[in-house]
């Protein structure tokens, strides 16, 4: 059976995640406030930050730059910059 969550990020009641992905407090907050589908969008925006910063995830000060990115994209409705990116227009 599918969770239901009121998602932050989207503002609309979509499909929660299964389970909690990311530790800590943090990761509570995401699994009780933030979609599949936006955690989906955050998975996309990290992956081209990881490349394009050639982030060490071993690094715990590229761990929490990308923690940093990851709240305000998903709690506050901040974009990462990621150069040579354009968001499509909504």
């Amino acid at each position: 059976m599918s969770r239901t969550v009121f998602c932050q990020r989207l503002q609309k009641e979509a499909d929660g995640l299964d389970f909690q992905l990311y530790p800590g407090d943090i990761g509570k907050r995401i699994y009780d406030n933030i979609s599949k589908e936006a955690w989906g969008e955050w998975q996309k925006k990290q992956t081209m930050l990881i490349n394009e910063h050639k982030l060490n995830m071993m690094d715990p000060n590229a761990r929490s730059f990308l923690e940093e990115k990851m709240t305000a994209y998903l709690f506050d409705g901040i974009e990462p910059t990621i150069d040579g990116y354009v968001p499509p227009e909504k």
